[in-house]
């Protein structure tokens, strides 16, 4: 070898690809969940765990694997209204893309219905049966949440039909909502907004006149009716215009089809063309003498709602529970096998970090929507301390839950870099999907007010109060958590005297941070042996949380300030 000559130094051959070679997914979400496997353990009976095992292994292996590309061809193929036949026939149909109805068959396999309405089932779990159906729910929703809604309102429909409807009804319909065969069900909607009002459905339109035997003639525009090709479907109407607000609406039973078997006539004007949950039907109808039937007394409408409303809210929870925990799985699969800035990324620090803080966010909601669901089960057997509870949990974790659902999703998405921005992979329709459900069945602002509301109506803060001095006495950093505490509650007490403006703007900072407190004393109950893992880090995460800030009582922005922060010329 000449001097001239040069060695080169040997370098190491590198593969051009995103992830290592080694990389894999789950093939199962309810055998890979620690957590979830664990809280069923805890709060089911053996008989219980026994009657939903086999269930939920299935359904844990089609949600990671069978519904995977049904649910993105489903989203990418949106349902289509067909207005009319080759005859010019109206016809009011919506055409769905046959991975939906796919999608459909695997929720009536999950028995997520079945268990909880079937006269024996429901009897054998009587104590344990919302829990068992919101199981095989969240599972479900970690693959598919735009048909999550049409099955929300099913089972809404369910509790309507056996808390309000008459025996006839019930021996008629509910076959049709727990059956086992997809081709025998019957989904639920509820027609409640409209242009007006929005969630003020005080201010709807929809007249009903009768025409005997409790009976009405239904007219007027529904802005957005969710699951608009359902079978059963809710309506709110008014009996008498000169009744104004809440106090003159009304509810009605509207079936798709009349005793004749004709179709009842509701025209579907458009389909909403909306940013997720695309693979479901949500449209704009105009109910020109729609038979309905009169449920509950009349001006009752707004209270026999509020059984359905309030059991969609555990369902929009729930579903950005699942929503997000799928987020944190995609960006810890891809994470765990991608190597960046000459390591595993792993490695980083702020990239653990950010899992400390998603992964911790994540453990206190998910024991948060389980206990919820375990008030509601409790509830429904009399326990009145879980009806009161239960009363302010519901728009708590709906609004705490739905809202960082959205964050935790875009988080995994950053920690996936550019790879999770693109469509190809599922993380864009987890964050479109979860972007519905803080504005679903009640925004954030419209949860604060109720949550005003349920603290007039119910014991529910003194239950809570009293669940977070017991769960926190002789824990670290006990007596300068119970300070916060006082101070949220001393603040609580003065709402009765406040001016109305001045209470709705400190109520949202003050529920935030009763809201908080709360998530951590549900930690500190399901700290054990075995879930010490996950627990104590989302303990240590909500502890420094709460006690690096304190909430002060505000006036609310005149007009003229919020114009001048918005600071838009149009």
């Amino acid at each position: 070898m000449s001097m001239s000559e040069t060695v080169k130094p040997k370098v190491k051959s590198r593969v051009n690809r995103v992830l290592d070679a080694g990389a894999r997914v789950s093939k199962d979400f309810f055998e890979s969940d620690l957590i979830f496997q664990e809280m069923l353990s805890e709060e089911l009976s053996k008989s219980a765990n026994h009657h939903v095992g086999e269930t939920l292994s299935a359904l844990g292996k089609n949600a990671a694997g069978r519904m995977n590309p049904l649910s993105l061809d489903a989203d990418k193929n949106g349902p289509e209204l067909v207005k009319r036949n080759g005859l010019g026939e109206d016809i009011n149909e919506i055409k769905f893309h046959p991975a939906y109805w796919e999608l459909l068959e695997i929720a009536v396999e999950s028995e997520m219905f079945r268990v909880k309405w079937e006269p024996k089932l429901r009897e054998q779990f009587i104590t344990e049966r919302n829990r068992m159906g919101f199981a095989s729910g969240f599972l479900y929703c970690m693959s598919e949440m735009g048909q999550y809604c049409p099955l929300c309102m099913t089972d809404g429909v369910a509790r309507l039909i056996d808390l309000h409807c008459a025996p006839e009804d019930k021996e008629r319909l509910m076959p049709h909502i727990y059956t086992k065969n997809v081709n025998e069900l019957m989904t639920g909607a509820m027609f409640l907004t409209e242009k007006t009002g929005g969630s003020d459905v005080g201010a709807n339109l929809v007249s009903a006149t009768p025409i005997g035997n409790g009976m009405y003639h239904l007219n007027g525009e529904k802005w957005f009716c969710s699951n608009v090709n359902g079978d059963i479907i809710f309506v709110l109407a008014r009996t008498d215009q000169n009744v104004p607000g809440i106090r003159g609406i009304s509810i009605f039973l509207v079936e798709k089809y009349l005793e004749d078997g004709t179709k009842n006539p509701i025209e579907i004007i458009r389909l909403k063309d909306k940013l997720g949950v695309r693979s479901m039907a949500s449209a704009e109808c105009i109910l020109t003498n729609t038979v309905g039937k009169l449920i509950g007394a009349e001006f009752q409408g707004f209270t026999v709602m509020a059984d359905m409303v309030n059991l969609s809210r555990i369902y929009t929870a729930m579903g950005s529970l699942a929503g997000s925990r799928r987020a944190i799985i995609e960006a810890y699969q891809f994470i765990n096998h991608r190597q960046s800035f000459g390591k595993p990324t792993m490695e980083h620090a702020l990239v653990r970090e950010k899992f400390r803080e998603i992964g911790s966010m994540y453990v206190a909601n998910f024991y948060m929507v389980w206990r919820t669901i375990r008030a509601l089960d409790n509830a429904e057997n009399g326990d009145t301390n879980a009806e009161h509870l239960l009363r302010l949990l519901t728009p708590m974790i709906k609004k705490s839950i739905s809202e960082e659902g959205v964050y935790i999703a875009r988080e995994g998405m950053e920690l996936m870099g550019g790879v999770g921005y693109i469509e190809d992979l599922v993380m864009p329709k987890i964050i479109r999907d979860l972007m519905v459900n803080p504005i679903w069945e009640g925004a954030g602002n419209i949860m604060i007010l109720d949550m005003l509301r349920a603290s007039k109506k119910s014991n529910g803060l003194e239950i809570i109060r009293t669940e977070i001095v017991a769960s926190l006495n002789d824990t670290d950093n006990c007596d300068e958590l119970l300070s916060v505490l006082d101070q949220l509650y001393s603040i609580l007490a003065n709402f009765q005297s406040m001016e109305q403006d001045k209470m709705e703007s400190t109520a949202k900072p003050v529920f935030e941070k009763l809201t908080l407190m709360y998530k951590l004393s549900v930690l500190h109950q399901q700290l054990n042996e075995k879930t010490q893992g996950w627990v104590q880090p989302a303990i240590e995460f909500f502890t420094d949380k709460i006690l690096t800030t304190t909430v002060q009582t505000k006036t609310p922005l005149s007009r003229d300030e919020v114009d001048a922060l918005i600071a838009w010329k149009y």
